[in-house]
Order: structure tokens, then sequence, then C-alpha cells
């Protein structure tokens, strides 16, 4: 057998039908697309089009509002879980990703849902006021990582002159 003996099976290969080449072919005059009416034009209807019915992408409501491109995301670790670490040990981003609660890179919020009983030296990138308590009622002290935010100006008052009725 050579490459010239080989041929497609019967059946496999078959040709298009080509529309709208005269009567004698079968698809001609209307090709095959009935009578008049809006499927009979060449324009159809545009995508998303439900005839007449409000279209689903109006239907639906659309959210105000944006997305913050500089939102702050923190893993949160609670107080209940740095029970783990040993007494007076300092617990810092490093030694948390360690011990599997939070990933490495990540800043990390200490929130205080649970109790603590251990003396510790905790370093995160936020804490909650809660937490901070039930870390120094233990004993322990906490240091906030990262630049601390500056402190706005205050404002100077305008100074207006008031002019009394007498005076004028």
């Amino acid at each position: 057998m050579q490459l010239h003996d080989l041929k497609s099976a019967p059946g496999s290969r078959r040709r298009r039908q080509r529309i709208g080449r005269g009567t004698g072919s079968g698809r001609g005059k209307t090709s095959g697309r009935g009578q008049k009416g809006q499927n009979a034009r060449s324009e159809g209807f545009r995508l998303g089009f439900e005839g007449g019915q409000m279209p689903l992408s109006q239907r639906i409501p659309k959210l105000p509002g944006f997305k913050n491109p500089f939102k702050k995301v923190y893993t949160i670790v609670n107080v209940s879980k740095l029970s783990r670490f040993r007494d007076g040990s300092k617990v810092d981003a490093q030694s948390l990703a360690d011990a599997g609660l939070a990933r490495g890179g990540e800043e990390i919020k200490i929130l205080g849902a649970g109790r603590i009983r251990r003396k510790l030296t905790v370093e995160a990138h936020a804490i909650s006021n809660s937490a901070r308590e039930a870390i120094e009622k233990a004993g322990g002290s906490v240091k906030l990582l990262g630049e601390p935010r500056a402190a706005k100006a205050p404002v100077p008052e305008k100074k207006t002159e008031s002019v009394s009725p007498e005076d004028a």
C-alpha cells in the first residue's frame, strides 16, 4: 500500500450544502429560511435579544461601589491559637508560619477570640484592642510591625471678621 492508495471511509467526508444557488439545488430562492419575517432577513437579531422581553443583562441589579485596589488583607490569628507557643517565647510572622497558622510573607492581624494564659512577646502588623488587653493581662507584650500611620496635621481655622449690627 502506498500514500496514493489511501482513501477515507465512504460517507465520512460529506460536501457542505451550498445555499442560494438556484431552484434546482433544493436550497435556492429563500435558502431554507422560509417566507419573510425576522429570521428571513440578513441581520436577524442582536446578541442577548429575548424577543422584546427585558434581557437578562438588564434585569439583574448592578451593585454600586467598587473594589479597592489598595485594600489591606490580613491573615487572622486568634489569641486562643497562641497558647501552643511556650511561655516567654517570641511570636512573630516566622514562628506563626512555622506553626502553620499563617503563610509566609503575609501580614498578620491578632484578634481577641479565646483566652491566653502564657506570657508572650507578640509581633504583628495589626492587633485588636481586646487581643492587646488579653496579651498584656497575661504578662506579655505587643509590638506592631510596619510603618505607623502618620497623624494628620491640624487644619488651621479661618479667621472671619464678624460685623456687629451696631457698626454697620
